[in-house]
């Protein structure tokens, strides 16, 4: 059973999602990855102001992004997937994000968890879960909980009962579960490990509660999971409290794409507030020229805004090479910490030029870009509700103890 509010459209979907009747693209490399996202961008920036205005979830959209291979871009060339760079996943998020921020934030968990299966799933469970992957499943998250002490903590339990597998809890913040064929869900074990179980779309007692209300990312659905006696197949319990045992970069990967939806969503305002000064702002009347892009004030704001865009552009890119570069070789402590570093410098930059760059867009394209008609508010509420996933403030203190003290960061999805 799926439970929905009213304006969740799953009258058009059924209750149930049923698997990809025809098996998604395999991408080959990396310049069909990136031309891929440029094709589904082009797609999807068309409505997105409206479905944000309308709260309109983008069920077509994330189709598309199924179809065009986008979501096995990852997955390695062992298991039958293209494994494309970091730097050109960075830039595919970065490009799709740019169009349509909720449809960048949709599948970012699915990477990670893909992510998480290479370290910790066995050798079984990758090929099984991969190559549905591949045919064109989609994993939505089910991990965080409301209520506990931190994000770290679970009260999600799966309990050996009567020989059967049985999961009980309630999740939220559980992006892309409303899209998903499998929903991933974190618990403890009877041994208080963690672990994660790929629960089908469907199972009885799984319900999908659309009550996402958050002002910001209006249509990514993250709202709750709700587990009643959930029975899972032993072979769909990933002991992901292994991934603890050795230095990995999981958390990095996973800031990576972050980061990468936070540099889209600035490039998305600022484009905007380029095309709204030229088309559609009048000059200031003290500016005494005949075109608000002829003003010396907007100009030079535009070119500030420009450079730092082009900055936090930079810092996520080398931290994408960061990444290729140890998820090649050995994962030690210190290079696993390199690349948490690394894709702090980048979080830091996207951050604060998303939030700057959709505030300034109402200061340069002037009172009427407030209009509701136009929904350019989306892009500071998009960017506002997205960066807080993680405070900033500690991707500061990260990088200032490794620089001066030679601190490693903490190792978690966070960081």
């Amino acid at each position: 059973m799926v439970a929905s509010t009213s304006h969740t459209p799953l009258a058009e979907h059924g209750s149930d999602i049923a698997p990809p009747l025809h098996p998604a693209r395999i991408l080959q490399n990396d310049a069909q990855a990136i031309e891929a996202a440029y094709v589904l961008a082009a797609q999807a920036r068309l409505q997105a102001a409206e479905r944000d205005a309308q709260r309109s979830l983008p069920w077509q959209q994330i189709e598309a992004f199924t179809r065009s291979g986008l979501g096995s871009i990852s997955i390695p060339r062992a298991y039958g997937g293209p494994q494309v760079s970091f730097v050109t996943i960075a830039e595919v998020f970065k490009i799709i994000s740019a169009a349509d921020p909720a449809l960048g934030q949709i599948p970012q968990n699915q990477f990670g968890i893909i992510h998480l299966l290479l370290g910790s799933a066995y050798e079984q469970q990758k090929r099984a879960l991969l190559k549905s992957v591949l045919d064109g499943w989609r994993i939505g998250n089910a991990g965080p909980e409301r209520g506990t002490k931190n994000t770290l903590e679970l009260k999600a339990r799966i309990t050996n009962h009567k020989g059967r597998l049985v999961l009980n809890g309630q999740k939220f913040y559980s992006t892309g579960a409303l899209f998903a064929h499998w929903v991933a869900v974190k618990a403890l074990n009877d041994q208080g490990q963690q672990i994660m179980a790929f629960v089908p779309r469907g199972s009885s007692g799984l319900s999908i509660v659309d009550d996402w209300s958050g002002f910001g990312q209006r249509t990514t659905a993250s709202g709750t999971v709700l587990l009643e006696n959930v029975e899972v197949q032993s072979e769909l319990v990933v002991e992901n409290w292994r991934l603890a045992l050795t230095p990995n970069i999981q958390g990095a990967v996973s800031q990576l794409i972050q980061a990468a939806i936070d540099a889209g969503i600035a490039r998305g305002a600022i484009d905007d507030t380029i095309e709204f000064v030229r088309e559609r702002s009048r000059p200031w009347v003290d500016a005494q020229v005949e075109r608000a892009s002829d003003d010396l004030y907007v100009i030079a704001d535009i070119g500030k805004l420009k450079l730092e865009l082009h900055a936090a552009e930079a810092l996520l890119r080398e931290a994408a090479k960061v990444l290729d570069e140890v998820n090649a070789g050995p994962i030690d402590e210190f290079s696993a910490a390199r690349a948490s570093i690394a894709v702090a410098r980048a979080k830091v930059l996207t951050t604060e030029v998303s939030l700057l760059a959709s505030e300034k867009l109402f200061e340069l394209a002037g009172s009427r870009a407030t209009l509701a008609e136009f929904n350019l508010d989306r892009h500071w509420r998009n960017a506002r509700v997205h960066t807080l996933h993680d405070p900033v403030r500690w991707k500061y203190h990260a990088v200032g103890a490794w620089h001066l003290n030679g601190t490693l960061p903490a190792r978690h999805s966070w960081i």
